[in-house]
């Protein structure tokens, strides 16, 4: 596997290292140790995924904030997806900034998203199965979005806007403005 840190540095890349033969292919998409020394030291308590029927479908941004705040190791099963991190913590230089990568069955990416960070995507293919583990488990009342559609965000997603599928709640998501202050931006050390 190998770890690549994104213009957010918190936010990792993760490409898994692919044995193709005649007969398909292998490859190992988590190992713990390396997760811990190459990535961050988490360790993850549920796995959670998700089945989109059509492309379009956007998922997001949601996070949760303590004592339930959650990182997210997200992967695309079939199809693909556009995944997005924005960061949200207070005293960031990248507070408000997104970043987004193409996860698909066919690349085997995956992206890590630390505390601190809202996290949607959509999908771009049919039968999108996205796969994800999580630090914390869910929970109702520590559980927040954000507009997925934010002008002061940007995010350029690969769908138009007036057709996208999204849920009740994710249309009603507060914009960036409007969020509490539930993160601070601690440095991290990269070392």
């Amino acid at each position: 596997m190998r770890a690549e840190r994104l213009e957010i540095p918190e936010v990792v890349a993760i490409s898994p290292k692919q044995i193709v033969d005649a007969r398909g292919s292998f490859c190992e998409v988590f190992k713990a140790d390396w997760f811990r020394s190459q990535v961050a030291d988490e360790g993850f308590v549920q796995d959670n995924q998700s089945l989109s029927l059509v492309p379009g479908t956007v998922r997001g941004l949601h996070f949760q904030i303590a004592p339930f705040a959650q990182g997210k190791l997200v992967r695309c099963l079939t199809g693909a997806i556009f995944d997005v991190a924005v960061d949200i913590r207070i005293g960031s230089p990248t507070y408000g900034k997104w970043l987004g990568e193409i996860l698909s069955a066919e690349n085997g990416k995956q992206l890590w998203i630390p505390q601190g960070f809202a996290h949607g995507f959509a999908t771009l293919e049919v039968n999108t199965i996205v796969h994800y583990k999580v630090t914390a488990p869910y929970s109702f009342t520590e559980d927040r979005g954000l507009a997925w559609d934010d002008p002061e965000l940007g995010i350029s997603w690969p769908i138009e806007k007036e057709t996208a599928i999204l849920s009740d709640k994710d249309r009603k998501q507060p914009r960036l403005a409007s969020l509490a202050h539930d993160f601070t931006y601690e440095k991290a050390n990269f070392g």
